[in-house]
């Protein structure tokens, strides 16, 4: 866990040396972002990066039987703990799109290590004036015999949040 929490610390590192810089999505970069020389780190990874193509970026909840356990664990406290209850969540909060080829979302890095994953992105919000911004965000998952079991991110409780599409920020 001590060599996770180096990479993690190298991850915002490298976030702050991007801070004024916008991450660009590309086949190519995103796929280096899935390298790994430990084929269950890159498994992990790519397990990871299409859950957010079909799930977070997609929305389709009847597909997350192929991510998830049946008892997954939520960190988040505006999503009850649950495969369902995430499927019933992703059905409140946001449409189902066509599956792209790559993730969208502004992502930074995506680092492993055993069976945990850690995605840092970019996330455009607007201040209370409307004036715009660029933050940083993680979401961090356990992988368990292949599946996502655990997940926790930085979210508040929110009202919000249940409404949340990752897809529809900044604009």
């Amino acid at each position: 866990m001590r060599m996770f929490m180096t990479a993690i610390a190298a991850a915002a590192a490298l976030a702050s040396a991007h801070a004024s810089a916008q991450v660009v999505a590309t086949a190519e970069g995103q796929q280096a972002l899935l390298a790994s020389p430990d084929p269950k780190l890159a498994a992990n990874k790519k397990l990871v990066y299409d859950m957010y193509r079909h799930i977070v970026q997609g929305g389709h909840a009847d597909m997350v039987e192929k991510f998830f356990t049946p008892e997954y664990i939520q960190h988040n406290p505006n999503v009850a703990s649950g495969r369902d209850a995430l499927a019933a969540f992703l059905r409140g909060s946001r449409p189902a799109r066509p599956i792209q080829p790559i993730v969208t979302l502004p992502i930074v890095t995506i680092v492993a290590e055993g069976d945990y994953v850690l995605v840092l992105s970019e996330r455009p919000l607007k201040d209370e004036t409307g004036e715009p911004y660029v933050t940083s965000w993680f979401d961090f998952y356990r992988i368990e015999n292949g599946l996502i079991a655990e997940h926790w991110d930085p979210a508040l409780k929110s009202a919000e949040m249940l409404k949340f599409d990752p897809n529809e920020m900044g604009k």
